[in-house]
């Protein structure tokens, strides 16, 4: 089995690109949203572990993390291509992963892209109320402003979408982003693609690096 983990900011596109990739046989996308909500809708040990965190809005430790990836891991098939995204977010959770032999990373893609692409990005996001159809102020507008062209509900922006709070969650991704570039640069397996271009295209980039 082979490990890839998508490095990227908010917006750069990786559960995207990962979702794309996921429609093809071999490749299969995890994310820690996912892998955490099944774990607890099904009620496992480790489901159950990381809850008890997560209800006092605390972060669920990496020994957990990695307890959770790895019985993920577990039920899949050896000849499947996993996209690990979300995880890791630091160095010592990339060295926990690389610490095991059911869970060895084999590349980082790093989604690379300029911090004013994405504010314009995730600040032109808008969502509708009611059924969730996305929008997009300059690349999906609604055919009437604020109001969904699927179920005439109200069409918003998200509060985590606001500029300021984009600004925010920029800031602390490359706080933690930058020691794990730097770690996977170091054990020569980072790779680097510019997420400035069509959907598609990235796509092609990808699944070149990705054979």
């Amino acid at each position: 089995m082979r490990i890839t983990v998508f490095l990227g900011a908010p917006g750069s596109g990786k559960g995207t690109q990962a979702k794309m990739l996921s429609q093809r046989e071999r490749f299969v996308h995890l994310s820690t949203g996912d892998i955490l909500r099944n774990a607890i809708k099904e009620g496992t040990a480790l489901g159950k572990e990381a809850k008890t965190f997560m209800d006092k809005g605390e972060l669920v430790p990496d020994s957990t993390m990695i307890g959770l990836i790895k019985d993920t891991l577990s039920q899949l098939k050896p000849n499947q291509h996993v996209i690990l995204d979300g995880f890791p977010r630091t160095v010592a959770q990339a060295e926990a992963l690389n610490t095991n032999s059911d869970t060895h990373v084999d590349q980082a893609i790093l989604f690379e892209i300029a911090d004013s692409l994405l504010i314009e990005r995730l600040t032109g996001r808008r969502v509708c109320k009611q059924c969730g159809q996305p929008f997009h102020t300059k690349h999906i507008r609604p055919k009437q402003d604020g109001v969904c062209d699927q179920c005439g509900g109200e069409v918003v922006q998200r509060s985590d979408d606001h500029e300021d709070v984009v600004r925010r969650r920029l800031e602390i991704f490359h706080a933690q982003n930058k020691g794990l570039v730097d770690y996977y640069a170091k054990k020569q397996n980072l790779r680097r693609i510019n997420v400035d271009q069509p959907a598609d295209s990235v796509q092609q980039i990808l699944m070149e690096l990705l054979k």
